[in-house]
């Protein structure tokens, strides 16, 4: 699968930690599937209940978004509405490709900048929750940044390596790498199955004599 990113080694790096958190996160949801069913059991038929099943649920979802955006944005996932890009020159989609990847990388900034504010102010003003967990609210909302960090810095890296291939105007790298995917880039994203071999890539005329030999 192509990633947005260089390949050299703070890429791999930020990659790696990307791939962690995702699994990460994925675990958490398959413990919080679990806890959810327990608490919808006890409830219906034990008359008990998991306090605060609905909060966590509540914190869990927006770090994972959080750490999701990064992810996504590596593996190029990200919506783009591109019906008229394709009809553009080389060199005008390779503009608006670079333009969508810095209006994006500025967009994770803010949202690290506006959410490291909240987490300040949670902390000045010593915030819980209004639910039975009372939970201090600085403590989610500071995972939740992290989330933000790493979407951040992700999406400032690919931007500085955008600028840098516009500059040297290199037109077709860049719009390989920031352009939308194409069909058989999202068929072999979701399914791990590549499309273009070179088995299949070989003509009749090149394949034909083999047939012939292995008879």
């Amino acid at each position: 699968m192509k990633t947005l990113l260089p390949q050299h080694g703070v890429s791999r790096a930020l990659t790696r930690v990307c791939d962690w958190t995702v699994i990460a996160c994925g675990w958490w949801l398959i413990a919080l599937s679990v806890m959810t069913c327990v608490e919808m059991l006890g409830r219906k038929v034990f008359s008990f209940s998991l306090q605060g099943i609905d909060e966590i649920g509540s914190y869990t979802y927006g770090i994972v978004g959080a750490f999701g955006f990064a992810y996504t944005l590596i593996t190029r996932s990200h919506t783009r509405v591109d019906f008229l890009l394709s009809r553009f020159s080389l060199s005008t989609r390779a503009t608006l490709n670079m333009l969508a990847m810095v209006s994006l990388a500025a967009l994770a900034v803010l949202c690290f900048w506006r959410g490291y504010n909240v987490v300040v102010e949670s902390i000045e003003l010593r915030s819980t929750a209004a639910t039975p967990l009372a939970t201090p609210m600085w403590i989610p909302q500071s995972i939740w940044l992290g989330g933000y960090l790493m979407f951040a810095l992700v999406g400032a890296w690919a931007a500085l390596d955008a600028l840098r291939l516009f500059f040297k105007r290199r037109t077709g790298e860049l719009n390989e790498r920031f352009g939308p995917q194409t069909i058989e880039e999202e068929i072999e994203a979701e399914t791990e199955v590549q499309l273009k071999t070179p088995a299949a890539a070989a003509s009749p005329a090149t394949a034909m004599p083999a047939t012939g030999a292995a008879s």
